[in-house]
Order: structure tokens, then sequence, then C-alpha cells
């Protein structure tokens, strides 16, 4: 991957920043910075009605291959087009597990009837997608899931909870992880359902976190049904489509992510200047860091879109989420150095936060979700290092 842009390339980023200027205003002028992680329970409804804009815009799907309705933009243009989403304060996507997860996935491993089926609603803005992955007893430990399904009169019947699946309660489908196989244990006899959210037996109840929002929740699936064509590969496939998808988590779209983080870091940096903390020659030396941190994971995300886009994880792949979580945690620790006496300080009751204060709380979590750290060193030592695995209890 290339660190320049060609002159067609940067012709491509003045339409993508016009594009978004002219947009990004009259209804949607709220929308502005708002929506991304720790603020996603913020207006959902003008979200989904800002990505139905998007999508009639042509800016859903953008990697996608035209074959299936995307744009079917370079890599280049993929990284221009998320770079300049996030610096024109571009709202958190309600579409992005939906875009970013569930459809690649049906792209690489779907039937031609399940991508006639579901994608276009996601390209359309319309359909809106969780991932049912994380349960109770299972969290990084994908491997011991208990949720399990049935197949009975040509529908698989499922049972079981999952744990902390971002905004479920707006969610159309959920893409499942669930034990097909009576007696599986491990890796095996998984399989990756397709479960459609609206039904009398799939229960959503809102998990509060510490900033007072509910974008997690707890799922609860008593005898919840989906057609049986509504899994993904066959039964048994599910751990190796549930890898690929963890893949095209790591894709294009973390240059956005940390575009996110740059405005962050902006604002930290302009409070700093403003109350006298930039002076201050060790908090300087910090906000030195955190600016070198961010050009470090710039440089290695262009390395790991350097390789092959179908899921697998190369070794530079398998560093990010570490590295990203625990460089963002650290933020919030910053911004609230920075602001002194100011971070324990609410602007109203009950539990107004300010943006800084919410980004301190929630990134408490960064090290958790996804995959924490821990499990997180355990992968690079055995799948990036090949260092022998650790020893299992039991």
């Amino acid at each position: 991957m290339k660190i320049s842009f060609s002159a067609e390339d940067e012709r491509f980023r003045d339409e993508v920043a016009g594009w978004l200027a002219d947009n990004l205003r009259g209804e949607f002028e709220s929308l502005r910075f708002r929506g991304g992680p720790g603020d996603e329970h913020s207006f959902p409804e003008e979200r989904k009605t800002w990505e139905r804009r998007l999508a009639e815009g042509g800016w859903t799907g953008v990697g996608w291959p035209g074959a299936v309705g995307g744009r079917g933009l370079s890599i280049n243009q993929q990284v221009i087009f998320h770079e300049e989403y996030a610096r024109a304060g571009g709202p958190g996507r309600m579409g992005h597990i939906g875009e970013g997860l569930a459809g690649p996935t049906l792209i690489a491993f779907g039937s031609e009837a399940q991508k006639a089926r579901f994608l276009p609603g996601i390209l359309a803005g319309t359909e809106y997608w969780c991932q049912g992955y994380s349960e109770p007893g299972a969290g990084s430990d994908l491997a011991n899931v208990k949720t399990r399904a049935e197949r009975v009169d040509g529908r698989w019947r499922i049972n079981g909870q999952k744990v902390w699946t971002s905004l479920a309660h707006e969610s159309d489908w959920c893409f499942v992880i669930a034990r097909t196989e009576p007696g599986s244990v491990g890796h095996r006899g998984l399989s990756f359902l397709l479960v459609p959210m609206d039904q009398p037996g799939i229960q959503v109840r809102p998990i509060e976190q510490i900033t007072g929002t509910c974008e997690f929740n707890e799922v609860f699936f008593d005898d919840a049904v989906t057609d049986a064509d509504n899994i993904v590969g066959a039964p048994g496939d599910g751990w190796k489509i549930a890898m690929a998808l963890l893949g095209f988590e790591r894709g294009v779209s973390t240059l956005g992510q940390q575009m996110q983080f740059q405005n962050e870091l902006d604002q930290v940096i302009a409070i700093a200047r403003d109350n006298g903390q930039a002076q201050d020659p060790v908090m300087r030396q910090r906000i030195a860091d955190a600016w070198i941190g961010l050009r470090i994971m710039r440089y290695n995300s262009l390395r790991m879109l350097s390789g092959p886009q179908d899921g697998s994880l190369s070794k530079a792949a398998m560093i990010y989420k570490l590295y990203w979580a625990s460089w963002h945690r650290d933020l919030g620790k910053l911004a609230m150095d920075v602001l002194g006496p100011e971070a324990e300080i609410l602007e109203g009751a009950p539990y107004d936060l300010t943006r800084l204060q919410s980004l301190y709380l929630f990134t408490r979590s960064d090290t958790i979700y996804g995959g924490t750290n821990e499990i997180q060193r355990n992968i690079i030592a055995e799948r990036a290092l090949e260092m022998p695995r650790e020893p299992r209890l039991g």
C-alpha cells in the first residue's frame, strides 16, 4: 500500500469532501461528529435517514464489487472516502455492521439467493444488522459458545443468550453463531445463521453502561426461528466464517476510525492550548506521544491493507486491535488530565457528561470488547509468532 496518492485519487478526495460539505448541513447539521463509539445512542432515526442519503449519493458499499451493487473503488479511494468522511464529521454509521461485516461475509461465503435477498437492503440503508457472537460465558472465547440451534420443520430453532450486542434494539437482522451439532465442543459444530430480530422468540434488554447510555444489549433467544436456508455455508462452517468476518472488521474502515481518533486528539490539544496545559513539558510530551502513536497506527493499517482482502488476517493485522485499544484508552486518560479539575464536574443533572468525559469512561471498555487485550496477546503469540499454545486446564 503506497503512502502517497495519485492526482486522480486527489480529485476523488475533492469529490468526496465536496459531497459531504453539501449534504452534512440543514437537517443533518446536528449529526456532525455524533454517533461514534460511546455516543451510538444519539439520533438513531436521524442517522438512519442519513444512511439513505448516503445510499442515494452512491456512498454505501464503496468497496463492494460492482457485480453486487457496490462502487468497486480501489483501496486508495476507499481509504480516502473513510478519512474524508471522518474529517467532515460524518456521523457514526448505523449501517456499519451490515456494510462492514455482514455484507463482505455474504459476498465471500453466501449463496446467490442470500446475496440477492440481503445485500440490497444493506446498500439502500433500509435494513440494519447486529452481531450475535459474545455470550455470558463466551466473550473473547468464542469457541465456548453455548447458544444452540436445531433443524425443525424446515427452520432453525434457536435457544440461548448473546451479550454486548451493539444496536440490537435498532436492528432488523442478527448474524448468530450457534451450536448446531449436539455434543460438539470448541470450534466444531458451530454454524453461522441469519436471524430476523422482529419475532416473539427474541427479547432485547439494554445494558446501562457507566456513561449512562445503553447502546449495548443482552439478547435472549427462546425458540426463535429462521428459515433453513438462512445458514451461511454448511452446518459446521461457523468457526471458519466467523473468523473471516473478524478479518473484514480490520478492513479499510479502520482508517476512518483513526480519523475519528484524530478529531478527539485535536479537541484535547485545543483545550490544552486554551487552559495552559500545553505549556507543561510533561503534558506536551504526552500529547506528542499520542500524535506519534496515531501516525504509527495509520502506517500499520496501510501495511495491513496491502495484504489480501478476503478476511484472512496477516501478521500485521493481528496487532491492530491491541494497539488501537490501548492507545485510545490512554487518550481518555490524557483528556482527563488536560481538563484538570473540570474533568470531575458535570454540566447538568443527573448525568449530563461532556464529550471528553464520555470518551474517558467509554474507553475503559476498549481493551475488553472485540477481544480483550489478554486474548489479543495470546493471538499474537500463537498465530503470528508461532509460539507454543497457552496451557489449557482441564
